[in-house]
């Protein structure tokens, strides 16, 4: 469902989105999933070290295909500040997308939207580090 050229544009829409705001993006691709998606994407935010952030602005799209898993995390900084709503919304239109079989379209579309969200309310500054990798994770 990903490839190799998927997951590369992947990165690439975390990089731009990235490029607007203090806030990270990771997405990660469970193979085995669990009862709970938005329990198992907790605790591979836990694990990839997405609350470290210095503003708590991660933002983590968890993703198990083999059991139409999506959950979408964000960190404490950045759940406090936006409504639940705009995680629901973000989450249907990647389900629409997937439904249709566009999974690296809904992917992409979804860290733009959330990337400008981010961008709102953590807009970049001078002191701008990278301080999660882009690379898609996976288990």
């Amino acid at each position: 469902m990903i490839n190799a050229q998927a997951k590369k544009n992947i990165r690439k829409a975390i990089y731009l989105a990235e490029q607007k705001t203090s806030g990270e993006i990771r997405v990660h691709l469970d193979k085995k999933g669990g009862n709970d998606p938005f329990d198992e994407g907790k605790k591979v935010f836990e694990k990839l070290g997405m609350t470290n952030t210095e503003a708590r602005n991660g933002v983590l799209i968890y993703l198990c295909f083999n059991r139409k898993q999506i959950a979408i995390l964000g960190d404490k900084g950045i759940h406090e500040l936006v409504p639940d709503t705009f995680w629901d919304n973000t989450y249907k239109r990647m389900s629409e997308a997937f439904k249709k079989g566009a999974f690296e379209e809904g992917i992409c579309a979804a860290i733009h939207e959330i990337g400008l969200k981010l961008s709102l309310h953590f807009p970049v500054n001078n002191h701008n580090p990278d301080e999660l990798s882009n690379e898609i994770t996976e288990s």
